[in-house]
């Protein structure tokens, strides 16, 4: 007996090692509920995380109006932002920054018998010390607050606790007590908004940080952006309360009396799929601040569905064939044969970004390229944003190919370029007038003409011109200033104004005259030493430009701050400038330095740096001075030009010239290949690391002894330390 008894005792202990030796599991049973958004995952990845959830006790949600953590693969506020819009989400941003923590008590009641509810939550708010000493539970996390209360903080009346729609056939019908609480720190905004109407979009890695670590990980470090979900949609869920009851689901509520909704007895399949058809009903219904651009949306993609120049998505109930492409082994032969020019090093090495490759001003297949832009441009003017991309790629890596393309299997061997371009070429190749039907239909469609008239207005873009179309009903110009004049901003209004002037092309003489005309009223303000580069399409070649990029700067770091406003107003009392429509000072209020890798700055784009808009007239002219019989002075008759006059510091005057010297798709893909070759954000007023933020000085100004007495060393160092081949202006048109 006594050997038995041991023989059992050693047993136990055993066992208790090896499970003290195996990973614990992180308990999530405390955070809210929880909704995966499904977007750039797989069905099948999607099912194992949301079956990961479960069995690690998360309170997992289907609908994302209940859910306080959204889960997902999303690195960046804007794309959170877009996820959450396109569910019909109305929200107000949380400045992620500064929000405060505060710890959240959650204390687990008594076990129950299992034909009463489990007991409700009851929670404590509190600010947090930092310098508390608590020994939180090794599961704690930064979290939100749990959605699954049906009372508010006084907790008299019982409820049921918050299950996911996976588990809940697995839900126990007791609960063990637990004297120590649940502790938790909550990020709250300074506001002190109702934590139930935030809602958290964490990175996916946290979940897989939090498996690997064996408990759940700091939300802080993996939270991408935060909302606050607005009033109407909080009345919304709670209208919704009476359908959810009416199909065998149970209501209850958040802190702040909101519904959170749990199914309670699963009912037939038929009710349910009832209940849910009305719920969607009713969501879709709601009026938000996004009604206006849903509306302008929808009727667009009536108005394009089944077209051809739209994406295949859009065509999917479209009684056309498709242009199919013929392939035979003949092709691959012929593509293979020695009459074919030899590839070029980045065909063959695979070389996706556009900035790892020359793009002459001009190409052999500049006429296939043309059908291609029209193409982009209707998916430009339909809000097919994946759809511009795409051809932007396509066509940078048609117009690098230094070959005229003779085959589809030529097509296919470009980067960037795959089936749906190689069949574009084979009906351009094998139609008797050399034109693609998607780009002859771009030309005559009515819609479109009225989009692209919009489109060319100065300060109008892709969006407020379907807004002009489908929300104010305007046909043309005359319908934007007899109906809405008032009502455009004074940027548009100088663009109506002037429309058929911008329109007209600068040729160089005259882009070098305003050049020399803006750098001598720089060295007037400020002295000789400033210096002047024009950019953009001149510095690329064109033999015409639509409009004139300047980049002004000066050797001492002091000079370039706030210099934009003293030329401007030197311009001005000349009357070289007739409006100024934006100054911006963006660089100057951060001391010139270089944008932080995470910036607050609203609009920050690829460009920060200080820089006015203005509108030029030439003040040249025959007669200028001169009355008429009735007394009026002669009218200038030069055409008004549109005129961008940046300052850039000196300690990054390489980046700067780089960036508004290169062809758009060259400069997007000199930013990708920064960010995942090298690590580092590329913005034309420097680069920084983005693990650590340090900004990388890759002009080598802070020796004096290595800095760049010249703006062109200074933009090849810019191509070195990103590892890049130096290709002169000519050669980065990309378009």
């Amino acid at each position: 007996l006594m050997n038995y008894h041991s023989t059992s005792a050693s047993r136990v202990r055993n066992e208790q090692t090896v499970q003290l030796s195996l990973p614990s599991k992180p308990n999530l049973s405390a955070l809210t509920s929880i909704y995966v958004l499904p977007a750039h995952i797989a069905t099948n990845e999607l099912h194992e995380i949301e079956h990961q959830l479960v069995s690690l006790g998360a309170p997992l949600t289907y609908d994302i109006r209940e859910a306080c953590l959204v889960l997902g693969k999303v690195t960046k506020p804007r794309r959170a932002r877009f996820e959450l819009q396109a569910r019909k989400l109305c929200f107000k941003d949380v400045d992620t920054v500064n929000l405060r923590r505060t710890r959240v008590h959650i204390h687990q009641g008594q076990s129950q018998a299992k034909d009463k509810p489990p007991p409700t939550k009851r929670r404590k708010f509190e600010e947090f010390d930092a310098q508390s000493t608590d020994d939180d539970s090794t599961n704690s996390a930064y979290l939100g607050p749990s959605t699954g209360s049906s009372t508010p903080a006084e907790g008299n009346d019982a409820g049921a606790e918050p299950m996911s729609q996976l588990s809940i056939s697995q839900a126990s019908t007791s609960q063990t007590s637990d004297p120590s609480p649940y502790s938790a720190a909550l990020p709250v905004s300074l506001k002190k908004e109702k934590p139930a109407n935030l809602i958290m979009v964490i990175d996916l890695a946290w979940l897989k940080d939090s498996a690997r670590l064996g408990k759940p990980q700091d939300l802080q470090k993996y939270l991408v952006h935060a909302v606050e979900i607005l009033p109407d949609v909080m009345q919304s869920s709670a209208a919704e309360a009476s359908t959810r009851e009416a199909s065998g689901m149970t209501t209850s509520r958040r802190m702040d009396g909101s519904p959170c909704v749990s199914p309670e007895e699963p009912r037939g399949i038929v009710e349910r799929a009832k209940a849910e058809a009305e719920l969607k009903a009713k969501s879709q219904a709601y009026y938000s601040r996004t009604a206006k651009r849903d509306r302008v949306s929808d009727a667009a993609k009536r108005d394009f569905t089944d077209r051809t120049f739209t994406s295949a998505a859009s065509r999917k109930s479209s009684s056309q064939r498709p242009h199919l492409l013929h392939e035979s082994t003949s092709d691959y032969e012929e593509y293979a044969s020695a009459d074919l020019p030899p590839m070029p090093d980045w065909v063959r090495e695979k070389k996706i970004y556009a900035c790892q490759r020359v793009t002459p001003l001009s190409s052999q297949n500049d006429a296939f390229i043309a059908q291609l832009k029209q193409i982009k441009t209707a998916r430009l003017l339909t809000n097919d944003e994946v759809g511009v991309r795409a051809y932007s790629t396509s066509i940078a890596s048609l117009a690098a190919y230094p070959y005229a393309i003779r085959s589809t299997a030529e097509v296919l061997a470009l980067p960037g370029c795959d089936r749906k371009i190689a069949r574009l070429f084979h009906e351009w190749q094998t139609s008797s007038d050399h034109c693609i039907q998607a780009a002859k239909d771009v030309e005559k469609d009515p819609i479109l003409k009225v989009l692209r008239l919009f489109y060319d207005i100065w300060g109008v873009g892709a969006t407020t011109a379907r807004e002009f179309y489908y929300d104010k009903k305007w046909q043309d110009l005359d319908d934007v200033v007899e109906y809405g004049w008032g009502s455009l901003s004074r940027l548009q209004q100088i663009g109506v104004k002037y429309y058929d002037e911008f329109l007209l092309k600068i040729p160089r003489s005259e882009v070098e005259a305003i050049a020399g005309i803006v750098e001598q009223h720089a060295c007037k303000v400020i002295d000789k030493r400033i210096v002047c580069v024009i950019v953009g399409g001149y510095r690329r070649g064109k033999a015409e430009s639509g409009d004139v990029d300047l980049i002004l700067s000066h050797p001492e770091q002091i000079a370039t701050a706030g210099l934009v406003e003293k030329v401007v107003d030197s311009l001005e009392q000349e009357g070289w400038i007739t409006h100024t429509l934006t100054m911006n000072l963006t660089n100057t209020k951060r001391g010139q330095e270089t944008l932080p890798y995470i910036s607050n700055t609203k609009g920050a784009g690829f460009d920060t740096l200080d820089k006015a808009l203005v509108v030029w007239q030439d003040q040249a002219f025959p007669g200028k001075g001169s009355v008429d019989a009735d007394g009026k002075k002669a009218k200038n008759p030069n055409p008004h030009r549109r005129v961008d006059i940046i300052i850039a510091p000196w300690r990054t005057i390489g980046c700067a010239v780089a960036g508004w010297t290169s062809g758009t798709t060259f400069q997007r893909d000199l930013r990708r290949y920064a960010k995942r070759v090298k690590g580092w954000k590329f913005d034309s007023s420097g680069i920084r690391e983005r693990g650590t933020g340090k900004w990388i000085d890759v002009e080598r100004w802070t020796d004096p002894k290595t800095r760049c007495t010249n703006w062109k060393d200074a933009e090849k160092r810019v191509f070195d330390s990103l590892g890049l081949e130096f290709f002169e202006p000519w050669e980065r048109c990309t378009g």
